[in-house]
C-alpha cells in the first residue's frame, strides 16, 4: 500500500496506541506529539493523510493545524480526532457549508474510535 499518515496528538499514550492500529492497518506511520512538531513535520514531508487531535498546546490546535495543512497540501485528507465533547460540552459536526467553511478536516471522529470505524475513514478518504 505504501501510503504514508501523519498521527498529531500530545496525548503520548493515545499517540502510540494509534500508530499501533494503523500500521496494523498496513499504513506506514508518521507521529507529532504537539501542533508546533506537527507543523516542523509538514514542512519536510507530504503525508498521504493526517490523523489530528483538537485541544493540544491550545484549544484550537487542531483547527490551526487542519487550516495549515489544507493551505499547504489542499489535496491531503485530514481526520480531526477528538474528545472535546465529552472533555468541554461543545459540539460541532462538518454536515453544513458554514461548518466546512471554518472546519478545515474530511472528517471528525470522537475519540474512542474503533478500528472498523478508522479504517473505513481512512479507506474512504484515500479512494482505496
Amino acid at each position: 500500500m505504501n501510503k504514508t499518515i501523519l498521527i498529531i496528538d500530545d496525548d503520548v499514550d493515545y499517540l502510540f496506541q494509534l500508530k499501533l492500529l494503523v500500521e496494523k492497518l498496513g499504513f506506514n506511520v508518521i507521529t507529532a506529539n504537539s501542533q508546533k512538531e506537527g507543523e516542523q513535520t509538514l514542512e519536510k514531508t507530504k503525508p498521504d493523510l493526517v490523523i489530528c487531535d483538537l485541544m493540544m498546546e491550545n484549544r484550537d490546535s487542531g483547527f490551526i493545524l487542519c487550516y495549515k495543512i489544507k493551505k499547504k497540501y489542499p489535496d491531503v485528507p485530514v481526520i480531526l480526532a477528538t474528545a472535546v465533547t465529552a472533555e468541554t460540552g461543545m459540539m460541532f459536526e462538518l454536515n453544513t457549508a458554514e461548518e466546512q467553511s471554518w472546519i478545515k478536516a474530511d472528517a471528525y471522529l470522537t475519540k474512542g474510535i474503533r478500528p472498523d470505524q478508522l479504517h473505513r475513514e481512512i479507506t474512504k478518504l484515500l479512494n482505496l
